[in-house]
C-alpha cells in the first residue's frame, strides 16, 4: 500500500451507483481473504500522490510533490481525466505495474517461442495486455534443420498461446488479453485468417492481418501477389489478392474476426526507425509498438469541458488538463515497475505516453451536434488538432525540465528539427470501457448503444437509466415521463418515435442509427492528428453485407487509417463466451453459450406442485442466491412425460449455467398451454413448463410483471459474471453493470 498520508479537506468523490460497483469490485486493494483494504477516496489518494511523489526527481519542476499530488487528486475525483487500469490498480502498491499496452517479440526458434509465452504470462498476471506478430514464424510443414522434423506453423503456435492466457487471470480482476499479427505475405496467411472459425478457438485473442501496400496495390489492380517465407525470404508461391481480400471480407462479415492494420502506414509514422520496424499492436490495436516496448495510457473526459454559458469547449481548461495529464503519465513511466529489465529499457529509452479522449458523445449531445454529421467531423478534427498540439508542447516542456527522451538523436524529431521532446510519442484513442462507467459518460469516441435501458439492481428489481443530456432536453421541452423512458429502454434509439421532435431525434442517434461510413470517418477525423492509432468500431446492422464490408476496408485506407475493426449486429452473438462457423450457405453463425462449472456442494429447496399431469418436484439449487440449476420429476406419468419434464429441467439448467437470467427463463416458459391445464389457489397451471415458470417466478420475480414469450435477451451475448447484457464496442464486450470485459 501507498504510505502516502491523505490530508485532511480532500472532497469526496461524486460517483454514480454503477461507478462505486465497478471501483469496488475491480479497483480497491484486496486483503487476503478477499476484503477491500482502502476506499475509493483513499484508491485516487494513493494513485495521485504515489504518481505525483516522482516529481522529486527533477530539480527543475515547478511543484511541490505535495501540492501535485492534490491537483492530480481533483483531476481525478472530478473526472476530467483518467489513467488507463492498472495504473487505477497498482499505484503505489507492491505490484506498481502501470501501463496497459505491451509487444513482445516471437523470433523463430522454440526456445523464443516459449520465451515470449513466459514472459506474456508474467505481463498478464501484471495486469497488462500483449501484441504479438508472429509473421517471424516460419510457415507449417517447412523443415527444421536442427531436428530433420517439420515445423508446425505460426496459427499451432497461437494455440498454445491461447490456452496458457486461459491459465492466467490479471491481478484477480482483468483476464489476459492478446492481439495476434499475422503479414499478408505469409505463407500461412489462408490458415490465419480462418483460424477462428471452429468453436471456442483461440478465444483470448484479437487478430488482425497486417496488411502492405504492395497488396493493397495488387487487389485493386486484380493481380497476384507474392507469398514469403521469412526463415529464408524464398518466394513460396503466389495468391490472387482479391481472392484474398474476400476472404478477410467474409471472415469479418461472420464474426468480426480478424481486423486489419495497414503496416506500411503505421511504420510511416514509427518515430524511432532506427530501432527497427513495428509489426505489432496492441490487444484492441489502437497502439503499436516496438518489440519490448510498452505505453502507459490515459484518456480526457470530453464532456466535462462543455461551458454552458458560451455553449462552446472551455478551450484554456481542456489545455491546461492536458499539459497536466502529460506530466502524469510521464511521472507514472518513472512509477511503474515493468515485469522484464527489456521492457525498462526499452520504455525509459523511448518514452511513449498516449493521451486520448472519452465522453465524445456527451459532448456533442451537450453542443447539439449529431454525431453524424459534418460539423461533428470537422469538431472532431478541431478538438483533437488542439490535444495533438498542447501535448506535444507539455512534453517539449517537460524536456526541458527533464531531459528529452534518451533516444531523441535517433528520432525522427531530431532529423526533422521539429525540437526536442520528452516523449516519443504523446496521443492514442484507446478503450475506455470501465474508464467510462467510472466517469459515468460515454466511452472513447464511440457513440451510445442506447438512450435509456434497463438495469438490473437485484433481483426483481430493475431500474430504468437515462442518458443525462437526453433527460435534460427532454425535460425542457416537457416531454419527460418514466412511461417514455420505458419505451426507448425497449427500443433504445428514438428514431422511429414520431411524437419525440425531430430537432431532438438528429442529435441523439446512437450507435445503430448511424451509418457505417460516420463511424469510419469519425476514426480518420481523430487519427489524422493521433500519433498512434484509434480504437473504434465500424457497427453495422445484421443486414449488412459482404459488399458493405469490403467497401468500409477500402475507405478505411483511402482515409488514412491505421487498421478498422467491424462488427455486424448479432454476427457473433455471444464471441466473448464463444466463436462459430458459418455454414455452406454462408448464414450467420450459430453460437452457444460458455456453461460455468457446476461446484462440488449446492443447496436449495424442493417445491410440490399439482400439474394436469402429475404431482411435479422440482428441486432448484442456488449459488449465491440465484438459481443455477433445476431438476423436474413428475410422479406417476409414463415416461414420455417423465422424459418431458427431465428435459425441460435440463435445458432450464443449461440456460441459468450459461447466465441467461431468470426472468428470460420465466418469459419463455410461462404461458405455454397443455392438454391437461389444472386450476388450483396458485392460479391456473397450463402445462408443467408453465409450472416450473410458476416455481421461477414466486421464488425470485415477486412483484415484477413478466410479459412472456419474449426472446429478444435470450439472442444477445451475457456476462458471464452477472448475467447482464454486453455491449460490443472499441474491439472488446463491455458489460455496463458490473465492469466486466473481454477482448478476443
Amino acid at each position: 500500500m501507498s504510505k502516502n498520508k491523505m490530508p485532511s479537506g480532500l472532497k469526496e468523490p461524486q460517483l454514480t451507483r454503477n461507478a462505486e460497483i465497478v471501483l469496488k469490485k475491480r479497483y480497491l486493494r484486496k486483503g487476503p481473504n478477499g476484503e477491500s483494504i482502502e476506499d475509493i477516496k483513499g484508491l485516487f489518494w494513493r494513485v495521485a500522490s504515489s504518481v505525483a511523489k516522482e516529481e522529486q526527481k527533477y530539480e527543475a519542476s515547478p511543484y511541490n510533490w505535495e501540492e501535485l499530488a492534490k491537483i492530480f487528486y481533483e483531476m481525478i475525483t472530478s473526472f476530467k481525466f483518467l489513467p488507463n487500469s492498472p495504473t487505477l490498480m497498482n499505484a503505489g502498491t507492491k505490484l506498481g505495474q502501470l501501463a496497459a499496452c505491451f509487444v513482445l517479440p516471437v523470433e523463430d526458434s522454440m526456445e523464443a517461442i516459449f520465451d515470449a509465452l513466459k514472459y506474456a504470462a508474467l505481463i498478464h498476471k501484471s495486469g497488462g495486455g500483449t501484441g504479438f506478430s508472429f509473421s517471424r514464424l516460419r510457415p507449417k510443414n517447412s523443415r527444421v534443420g536442427s531436428t530433420g522434423g517439420v515445423a508446425s506453423g505460426p496459427v499451432s503456435f497461437m494455440k498454445i498461446f491461447n490456452t496458457a492466457t486461459e491459465q492466467v487471470k490479471q491481478g484477480g480482476t482483468r483476464r489476459g488479453a492478446n492481439m495476434g499479427i499475422l503479414r499478408v505475405d505469409h505463407p500461412d496467411i489462408l490458415d490465419f485468417i480462418k483460424a477462428k472459425e471452429r468453436d471456442g478457438e483461440l478465444n483470448n485473442f484479437n487478430l488482425s492481418v497486417a496488411l502492405t501496400e504492395d497488396f493493397i496495390q495488387a487487389v485493386e489492380k486484380d493481380e497476384e501477389y507474392e507469398l514469403v517465407s521469412p526463415h529464408r525470404k524464398e518466394v513460396k508461391g503466389k495468391l490472387k489478392a482479391r481472392e484474398v481480400f474476400s476472404l478477410l471480407v467474409q471472415k469479418a462479415w461472420e464474426s468480426g474476426d480478424p481486423g486489419i492494420i495497414f503496416l506500411d502506414r503505421i511504420n510511416r509514422d514509427n518515430p524511432t526507425p532506427k530501432q527497427g520496424e513495428i509489426e505489432s499492436t496492441n490487444p484492441c490495436g489502437e497502439q503499436p509498438l516496438l518489440p519490448y516496448e510498452a505505453c502507459n495510457l490515459g484518456s480526457i473526459n470530453l464532456a466535462k469541458f462543455y461551458d454552458p454559458k458560451k455553449q462552446d469547449i472551455n478551450w484554456q481548461e481542456l489545455k491546461t488538463t492536458i499539459h497536466l495529464a502529460v506530466r502524469f503519465l510521464d511521472n507514472v513511466i518513472d512509477a511503474s515497475k515493468y515485469p522484464l529489465p527489456q521492457i525498462t529499457e526499452k520504455v525509459h529509452l523511448n518514452r511513449k505516453i498516449g493521451l486520448g479522449v472519452m465522453g465524445w458523445a456527451d459532448l456533442l449531445f451537450q453542443l447539439k451536434v449529431p454525431y453524424n454529421s459534418q460539423q461533428a467531423l470537422k469538431l472532431a478534427e478541431q478538438v483533437m488538432s488542439f490535444i495533438q498540439t498542447e501535448s506535444k508542447a507539455a512534453s517539449k516542456c517537460l524536456a526541458q525540465e527533464r531531459g528529452p527522451f534518451p533516444a531523441y538523436k535517433e528520432s525522427i524529431y531530431y532529423e526533422k528539427k521539429l525540437g526536442p521532446y520528452r516523449n516519443a510519442t504523446t496521443t492514442t484513442i484507446a478503450p475506455t470501457g470501465t474508464l467510462s462507467i467510472i466517469a459515468a459518460c460515454s466511452s472513447g469516441i464511440e457513440p451510445l448503444f442506447a438512450l435509456s435501458f434497463v438495469r438490473n439492481v437485484m433481483d426483481g428489481e430493475t431500474l430504468v437509466e437515462v442518458n443525462p443530456y437526453f433527460e435534460s432536453v427532454l425535460k425542457q421541452k416537457g416531454l419527460y415521463s418514466p412511461k417514455l423512458m420505458e419505451e426507448v429502454a425497449k427500443k433504445g434509439s428514438i428514431q422511429k418515435l414520431d411524437f419525440i421532435p425531430e430537432e431532438i431525434k438528429r442529435v441523439f442517434v446512437t450507435a445503430m442509427d448511424i451509418e457505417p461510413e460516420y463511424h469510419l470517418k469519425m476514426q480518420a477525423a481523430f487519427q489524422k492528428y493521433t500519433d498512434n492509432a484509434v480504437s473504434k468500431t465500424v457497427n453495422l446492422p445484421n443486414s449488412a453485407t459482404q459488399e458493405d464490408i469490403w467497401n468500409i476496408y477500402w475507405l478505411a485506407y483511402e482515409l488514412g487509417c491505421k487498421g478498422v475493426t467491424v462488427y455486424r449486429d448479432g454476427c457473433k452473438n455471444a464471441q466473448v463466451l464463444c466463436t462459430g462457423k458459418a455454414d455452406k450457405e454462408d448464414k450467420p453463425n450459430k453460437c452457444t453459450s460458455k456453461v460455468k462449472e457446476r461446484p462440488e456442494v449446492l443447496y436449495g429447496f424442493t417445491q410440490k406442485v399439482k400439474t394436469g399431469l402429475g404431482t411435479l418436484y422440482l428441486t432448484v439449487n442456488e449459488v449465491d442466491g440465484k438459481p443455477f440449476e433445476v431438476f423436474a420429476t413428475i410422479g406417476r406419468s409414463g415416461r414420455s412425460i417423465t422424459a418431458k419434464a427431465e428435459a425441460i429441467g435440463r435445458l432450464v439448467s443449461l440456460a441459468l449455467r450459461s447466465g441467461v437470467e431468470v426472468r428470460e427463463v420465466v418469459k419463455q416458459l410461462k404461458g405455454i398451454g397443455g392438454e391437461h391445464p389444472v386450476f388450483q389457489k396458485k392460479g391456473l397451471l397450463l402445462s408443467i413448463p408453465d409450472a416450473v415458470a410458476w416455481v421461477l417466478e414466486q421464488r425470485y420475480l415477486q412483484g415484477e410483471q413478466i410479459n412472456t414469450h419474449s426472446s429478444s435477451s435470450l439472442n444477445k451475448p451475457v456476462c458471464p459474471e452477472c448475467g447482464a447484457a454486453l455491449t460490443f464496442q472499441e474491439g472488446c464486450f463491455l458489460c455496463l453493470e458490473c465492469g466486466y470485459t473481454k477482448c478476443g
